[in-house]
């Protein structure tokens, strides 16, 4: 089974969902199927052209009364907008940020040996934000403990900072998901069209 691409009414790239889900949005009309020639159809239109599909790379969905081709990229009837542009403060978005790594000693390390660290201390009237949050490993956290990195004699080898938000191309590379062939021409034209800073 299969991941599938979720695209605005103007064919841009803005989500990645489960085919449980895209097929649920195909059956209520709240959403196409796209194919490779920015064809849309309905799910009736859908689950016709399904039975003469004898190979579908994201698999099929079987009911007692019917096969589906589960689709890889389907198309919103209603949703023009662009998903939120601001990176939500989540302990998920913060490893991904600093890419897994302790942000005192460098290490690249597992989810489960870092830690988030506060670089001002709570205590001493540290936020917790994008601004005073870093990912540190456990034996840096300890050393550090409730001090900042001079008081500590640390280091910090990666400034806290808000990542930008890079629009929907990122969705693929930020989610881990495998870039499907069929995808390539949705996320090319997000890439070449995206504005530059």
């Amino acid at each position: 089974m299969s991941d599938v691409l979720v695209l605005n009414r103007k064919f841009y790239a803005i989500n990645i969902t489960t085919w449980q889900k895209a097929i649920s949005l195909l059956f209520i009309d709240h959403a196409r199927v796209v194919d490779e020639e920015y064809n849309t159809y309905s799910f009736a239109d859908w689950k016709d052209i399904s039975k003469h599909i004898s190979r579908q790379p994201a698999g099929f969905v079987h009911t007692p009364t019917l096969k589906i081709a589960i689709p890889e990229v389907i198309i919103l009837k209603f949703y023009d907008s662009l998903p939120p542009m601001d990176i939500k403060f989540t302990r998920k978005n913060i490893y991904e940020h600093y890419n897994y790594r302790c942000c005192y000693c460098g290490r690249k390390k597992e989810m489960s040996e870092l830690n988030l660290e506060h670089v001002v201390p709570v205590s001493r009237g540290g936020m917790t934000d994008w601004l005073n949050v870093v990912t540190a490993c456990i034996p840096c956290n300890v050393k550090k403990g409730c001090r900042t990195p001079e008081e500590a004699g640390m280091k910090l080898i990666a400034q806290p900072s808000k990542p930008k938000w890079r629009g929907p191309v990122s969705l693929c590379f930020k989610s881990g998901i495998k870039l499907k062939a069929s995808w390539q021409k949705f996320i090319d034209t997000v890439y070449w069209n995206t504005e530059l800073e």
